[in-house]
């Protein structure tokens, strides 16, 4: 069984901390700075994931996919097609700016690319949140006056976070992440954000970062309001999320447990450990790890300890 890990790559931002280095024991290089996002599998030109480990050690995904597309991906993927998934850990240490992702039938006139991700709750302080949607139904004119008025708070759903809560974030739904979570994020390779409101906060460079409120105000689905999360604590198999664009299933699997998770030559799925340790034929996976299982490879999990696991497929046909 062939598996593919990468070399995290890691993004400063002035939300960020040191959770990766205290949840996962990574050694984080850049010392006394707060790493917001570790970017887990990557395929564009401004960030590409590195094989760890095996016969492609050093090798980019782009690389390996323009080489061995049919195995990889299967037989019908045009070899020069990006991977389609971007995976990140997100250190949310502050709350993050308020924003939204243009829906694909704008996000070309708007010079972008169509985002729809997915949040997986792996962490959170007692008072941590999501804000996801709005409260009530408002018009545009509502929205820029509460913006104006730094009353946007007051307009925007939020929900309280826990470990195990998974919530879908479709292009044009507003959302901020609040303080105190580390999520694993899943999404569309696509790194268009259109920031709403930065809750008067200024950035790493101690200047006020860019908004983009006239292009969000084209994204935004007012009618979304009052979304919920969905609650997987204890749940021992549990769908998180079925889009267009990739499924996310979570598997609790106890100590010495196995699962097939899938035969050759059905699909390419990403296998993400948020916690315990599994073997994968001769290959060991630790908590805060995310792999590729290749179309043409079988993948057998083995749990080594109690172990959680999230599984992204159907995002290669």
């Amino acid at each position: 069984m062939i598996i593919f890990k990468f070399e995290p790559i890691y993004k400063q931002r002035v939300w960020g901390g040191v959770s990766l280095r205290t949840k996962f024991n990574r050694i984080l290089k850049l010392t006394g700075q707060k790493i917001g996002e570790s970017w887990e599998i990557v395929d564009r030109e401004d960030a590409m994931s590195v094989v760890s480990s095996g016969k492609w050690k050093g090798k980019s995904l782009r690389s390996i996919i323009f080489e061995n597309s049919s195995f990889i991906m299967g037989p019908n993927w045009d070899k020069d097609k990006r991977f389609p998934i971007l995976v990140k850990w997100l250190d949310c240490q502050e709350r993050l700016s308020l924003q939204v992702h243009p829906p694909e039938k704008i996000a070309h006139q708007l010079k972008g690319e169509p985002k729809t991700e997915n949040w997986y709750v792996v962490d959170a302080i007692e008072d941590a949140g999501l804000f996801v949607g709005l409260k009530k139904k408002i018009d545009k004119p509502t929205f820029k006056k509460a913006i104006r008025e730094e009353k946007v708070e007051g307009i925007c759903h939020r929900l309280k976070s826990q470990p195990g809560d998974s919530i879908l974030v479709e292009s044009g739904r507003l959302h901020a992440i609040d303080g105190g979570n580390l999520i694993l994020e899943i999404q569309q390779n696509s790194d268009t954000t259109y920031r709403v409101y930065d809750w008067g906060r200024v950035g790493i460079d101690q200047k006020p970062r860019d908004l983009h409120l006239e292009k969000s105000l084209k994204c935004i689905d007012f009618n979304d309001i009052k979304p919920s999360t969905i609650k997987s604590k204890g749940i021992t198999e549990i769908v998180l999320a079925d889009c267009k664009h990739f499924k996310i299933v979570k598997l609790k699997m106890g100590n010495r447990k196995e699962k097939l998770l899938k035969l050759k030559n059905i699909d390419c799925a990403i296998v993400h450990v948020i916690s315990g340790t599994i073997k994968i034929g001769c290959n060991k996976v630790i908590a805060g790890e995310q792999v590729i299982s290749p179309f043409s490879s079988k993948c057998l999990i083995k749990s080594l300890e109690n172990s959680t696991l999230l599984i992204t497929d159907s995002f290669s046909m």
